[in-house]
């Protein structure tokens, strides 16, 4: 039987020696349409999710959630505080750098060394990707800062 296990402010579940991450995933993006789309299709696919318009919202509510999200998408190009912005703020806040990060973006202009190895995915998105990237995002081992 899978049991409950609280390893910092993060709830994982066990699966036999894997810790699965089980809060909502957290969607930031700009552009509303992608945004819904996008969280209407995960929870299609049976997984929760909440959605920021950038980073700046992404950071307060995170803060603020009871059970943090198991994973951040996060769009690189947004207003107020875009992707690489979120990712340095990640960086200096132990609750925020303590949830994985898949990077979602068209790809225009990159730079994957302000990206520090934080996957992508490419859009358009292609679901079973997205869907395996997610499933071996939400197991890996808590992250420390």
């Amino acid at each position: 039987m899978a049991g409950f296990i609280r390893l910092g402010s993060a709830t994982r579940m066990r699966q036999g020696a894997t810790f699965v991450r089980t809060g909502p995933i957290l969607v930031v993006e700009d552009d509303l349409d992608i945004r819904e789309l996008l969280a209407e299709a995960l929870e299609d696919l049976g997984f929760s999710a909440v959605t920021a318009s950038n980073g700046l919202e992404a950071a307060r509510l995170v803060r603020t959630m009871p059970v943090p999200p198991s994973l951040i998408l996060l769009d690189l190009m947004m207003p107020v505080m875009d992707g690489y912005a979120f990712l340095e703020e990640r960086a200096k806040d132990p609750l925020l750098s303590s949830i994985p990060v898949a990077i979602i973006t068209a790809g225009h202009g990159v730079d994957p060394e302000r990206l520090g190895g934080t996957p992508i995915v490419p859009k358009p998105i292609d679901l079973p990707l997205l869907v395996n990237l997610i499933r071996d995002l939400r197991s890996d081992p808590p992250q420390h800062a």
